[in-house]
């Protein structure tokens, strides 16, 4: 007696699906992975003093044609007046700590639990991670991205470069990006020439560019911008890692 054999037909289809179920999560996995690896890879690249990294928010403004306002400048040719503002008013401990501040991090984590108001704890290097790599707003997960690559570019970086790619990143307007265009366009001169007020003025927009115009500043900023420039002025101490 002939016996047929058992119809497997039912059975390929689900098999092959499975199969592709598979590969493409291993595919998803794949991209991903070189998402979160590209990143450190690029922290290697831009090492180089000739290259003239990009910010996030740079490139989306090409992807949306509304280009911008870049023109890059050595840290040399910046006026020492704006580094010693800028980190006067953004990370006062830059020279000393190694891409996160541990314990301004630990300060706001604690009023956190407690329920208090926090203050910012971001360091340039942090800031500079966010805006070569990630993206705005407030998260958990982009904080979490974004202190690894922190410290990976403060330990690959030297201080110097670190400072000249953030201040060749840095929004300060509507398009506009980099100490050389926010020189021309709020105080029509070159980042090289900028005063100690003008340099104050635009250090104090950084954190809300669009609502703090260096070039129009109102009274709380102008007063803000003071305080930001009296201590760049007694800052010899806090800037030897820029400036020996």
């Amino acid at each position: 007696m002939d016996i047929a054999p058992e119809d497997n037909g039912a059975e390929e289809p689900a098999v092959e699906r499975r199969g592709g179920w598979r590969r493409m999560i291993r595919r998803i996995l794949l991209a991903v992975l070189a998402v979160l690896v590209l990143p450190y890879l690029l922290i290697l690249v831009y090492a180089l003093p000739f290259t003239r990294p990009v910010s996030t928010l740079m490139l989306s403004e090409l992807a949306l044609m509304r280009g911008y306002d870049r023109q890059w400048m050595s840290l040399d040719d910046i006026s020492p007046n704006l580094v010693r503002a800028v980190m006067m008013s953004e990370d006062a401990r830059f020279c000393l700590h190694g891409g996160v501040d541990w314990n301004q991090m630990r300060s706001v984590v604690e009023d956190a639990l407690d329920g208090e108001a926090t203050r910012g704890a971001s360091t340039i290097p942090m800031q500079t991670a966010k805006n070569l790599f990630l993206w705005n707003g407030r998260s958990f997960i982009r904080k979490a991205l974004e202190l690894p690559l922190a410290l990976g570019a403060d330990f690959v970086w030297s201080k110097p470069r670190m400072m000249e790619i953030y201040l060749n990143i840095a929004e300060w307007g509507p398009g506009i990006y980099g100490a050389e265009a926010a020189a021309q366009r709020h105080f029509k001169t070159s980042a090289s020439k900028l005063s100690t007020k003008q340099a104050a003025l635009l250090a104090v927009a950084l954190p809300n560019p669009f609502t703090r115009v260096a070039s129009k500043p109102g009274r709380g900023m102008t007063r803000l911008a003071g305080v930001v420039e009296r201590r760049a002025r007694a800052s010899g101490a806090y800037i030897k890692c820029i400036y020996p």
